[in-house]
């Protein structure tokens, strides 16, 4: 099946900031544009203007919202679904949900693309809210087992369409010599400054690597409201002229990272199925990760990937350090992280996903004779 002609209202965030939902919208957009699709894409974090209003907190909110709710009422005179990227929080709340009763009044079927690692302890406070709206989406995509977990046992089925991976931006490159012959490992880490990401356990732990590999080097990508204070544990830790803060890198610049680097450390404390580990694994770049969240679904510790609890510096540096010691062990692990890399491929997830649009498409048309 292809979606030639088909005319998809694709509601999310786009670049920047180029994060893991902002990118999923615009390369999905990208694609079905290739297999010839109508789609326009409704943002939900369009600049604000003028530009001065986005310095006052709580106004801008409406500058923001009021455009989005114009834009995705006209747009749903002109496309025949909505394909809504939903996360939790004031998200859910102010673009997600207004996206679903639009769609409702304006009789045109909504498939809600629901991510994000905080989901079950959102839905906890806040499912009462949550329901009226969700029960009223024509169908529920989550990327992983994990989020199919999370809404199932509230009562909600899921289908199950994996987050895509571009593979001819993210590949593998001909491998540097071994660690014992160079000393002198790289090693990343590309999640945004922020508390969640707990990024302060990666530079504790890489101090800890630094013991046994003291020309190891860490660059972090990512920007945030933490990088001050990360920056001091940095000189605190006596790593800081081993720690480089790149800020937000580009795609492109996220890409020549990857190929650079001799392992990828992801100390998220909530996770549902990031798409920096798909980026890794795709550029062959072995994985460290806390076991939190979707992650566990996404590689196999061991196999894909080292997977060790959160909060917990040294089972970390341990996980880096084995690696860094055994190159036969961090080899296999990179040609098992490949391979599992190329099922999120669009050619291996487009499928999937058109059969959501066809069968929410097909219910609409019975229902609108039906009501005839």
């Amino acid at each position: 099946m292809r979606a030639d002609g088909l005319r998809i209202g694709l509601v999310g965030p786009l670049p920047p900031p180029s994060g893991g939902m902002a990118n999923q919208t615009l390369q999905l957009a990208k694609l079905l544009r290739e297999e010839d699709a109508v789609v326009e894409v409704i943002q939900v974090n369009r600049p604000y203007w003028p530009g001065w209003v986005g310095k006052l907190k709580g106004i801008r909110a409406v500058f923001r919202l009021l455009p989005y709710l114009v834009h995705l009422w006209r747009a749903a005179d002109e496309v025949r679904l909505f394909h809504v990227m939903a996360n939790s929080g004031w998200s859910w709340h102010l673009f997600a949900a207004p996206a679903i009763w639009i769609g409702r009044i304006k009789g045109l079927p909504v498939v809600i693309n629901y991510r994000g690692g905080e989901a079950d302890a959102f839905f906890d406070k806040a499912f009462l809210w949550v329901k009226p709206s969700l029960s009223r989406a024509d169908a529920i995509i989550v990327p992983s087992a994990f989020l199919e977990s999370v809404f199932g046992k509230r009562g909600f089925s899921t289908i199950t369409v994996p987050n895509i991976i571009d593979l001819s931006r993210f590949t593998a490159h001909p491998r540097p010599p071994a660690f014992s012959e160079r000393d002198c490992p790289h090693l990343i880490v590309t999640r945004n400054l922020e508390a969640i990401y707990d990024n302060a356990t990666a530079l504790r732990a890489f101090a800890i690597v630094r013991r046994d590999f003291p020309a190891a080097r860490l660059t972090v990508a990512g920007s945030g409201p933490e990088r001050q204070a990360l920056e001091q544990l940095a000189s605190e830790l006596g790593i800081a002229d081993a720690v480089t803060f790149t800020g937000r890198l580009d795609n492109e610049g996220m890409a020549s990272l990857y190929h650079r680097a001799d392992a990828m450390i992801n100390p998220s404390l909530a996770d549902n199925m990031p798409i920096s580990i798909l980026e890794a694994l795709a550029s062959g770049v072995p994985v460290v990760s806390t076991d939190v969240g979707g992650i566990p679904y996404l590689v196999e510790h061991g196999k894909t990937a080292l997977l060790v609890p959160v909060r917990n510096p040294q089972a970390m540096a341990d996980a880096i350090v084995s690696l860094l010691a055994d190159p036969g062990r961090a080899d296999k692990l990179r040609q098992a992280g490949l391979e599992a890399a190329r099922q999120y491929a669009w050619a291996n997830v487009h499928e999937r996903l058109l059969d959501v649009y066809q069968d929410v498409l097909a219910k609409s048309c019975r229902a609108m004779v039906a009501s005839k």
